[in-house]
């Protein structure tokens, strides 16, 4: 317990994402009542009755740690990012969603147009009747109603805001959560050095292979295989086994978890250092372990094997960019406009 020492101020922000950090922080258990003992919750709107008035009657800098979750998909996700980078000392990009953009970025891969017809007209549990559209205002008897309003493009916290740190993961590990939050406190408390700033916590800098106990060797293969095709054996790496596994292009700290019970990485934990776009680096991976036939065979035929196995792969831009479309080099694909 801090005794008579202050308490400092933390705030939870939940943007478009699915909740599963917010979950994620409560998972760390009796260890709560210590982050109770640091800190008072100045701004959780998802646990307590905050209001976002609240938030702005703050003054500047006055949370000294914010862990923003969910990625920046319309006009009120930007507008709370602004408040919270103004209000607050530490902003920490939580989860995949934040610091990469996450599944809600795979929106990234159609239009705004094409997301509303499929959400508002050509939906089998749709009734509407006369094709109505969200719009971002509409004056009724009461007087001028406001939504926020819909982005073409979906983008990650730090694309809008200035970042201190980055916390990867879908959601990020409790352990890893504890260790963060245990060395934030240490660092608030006795005024040691913060980590540099941009830096990922709480994870490691080298890959998911690293921490994978599944035995490697350096087999080849013919085809990828979805994972309701085929029942991996046991203890045997599953790229090598043709199941698409992210492990060599994605940062390690979560335990190797999938892999372990027999599913692929699917590269929540982001790029390692260095690395621009995470799904340049899965291609090159997986390349790698694509069988390129026998080398006294015809050139012609070589290169048909290796389209044959590349074509098993099934939407590749869906799982090279899963958790990172809009921390990518692409950001968005190219579909003629972002309408």
């Amino acid at each position: 317990m801090m005794g008579a020492e202050r308490k400092f101020k933390l705030a939870m922000y939940w943007a478009a994402s699915c909740g599963g950090c917010e979950i994620s922080v409560l998972n760390i258990g009796e260890r709560l009542l210590e982050v109770d003992a640091a800190f008072d919750v100045v701004f959780w709107p998802v646990a307590f009755d905050f209001k976002y008035s609240d938030l702005r009657a703050y003054p500047d800098g006055y949370i000294d740690l914010c862990l923003f979750n969910g990625a920046i998909v319309n006009s009120e996700n930007e507008e709370i990012a602004h408040l919270l980078r103004q209000k607050s000392k530490l902003l920490v990009a939580f989860g995949s969603c934040a610091s990469a953009g996450g599944i809600p970025a795979l929106a990234n891969l159609t239009t705004r147009s094409a997301i509303f017809q499929t959400v508002y007209l050509n939906n089998p549990s749709i009734d509407n009747p006369d094709q109505v559209l969200p719009e971002p205002t509409y004056s009724a008897q009461e007087g001028e109603l406001q939504i926020p309003t819909f982005y073409p493009t979906v983008k990650k916290l730090e694309q809008v805001v200035e970042i201190d740190y980055v916390i990867p993961g879908c959601p990020p590990e409790t352990d890893q959560i504890w260790q963060v939050l245990q060395s934030v406190i240490s660092i608030l408390q006795n005024g040691t050095p913060l980590p540099p700033k941009g830096a990922v916590l709480g994870a490691m800098d080298t890959a998911v292979c690293k921490e994978c106990v599944l035995e490697k060797h350096e087999k080849q293969i013919a085809r990828f295989y979805r994972p309701y095709e085929i029942i991996p054996e046991p203890g045997l790496c599953l790229l090598e086994q043709g199941l698409v596994c992210l492990g060599p292009a994605t940062r390690g700290g979560c335990g190797a978890l999938c892999p372990k019970v027999g599913i692929g990485c699917r590269g929540c934990y982001g790029p390692l250092d260095g690395v621009d776009d995470q799904g340049a680096r899965i291609l090159a991976a997986l390349s790698s372990v694509i069988s390129a036939g026998d080398p006294k065979e015809e050139e012609q035929e070589i290169e048909r094997k290796i389209d044959a196995a590349i074509g098993t792969l099934v939407d590749p831009a869906g799982a090279f960019y899963r958790f990172g479309m809009a921390g990518s080099l692409l950001i968005r694909a190219r579909n003629g406009g972002s309408r």
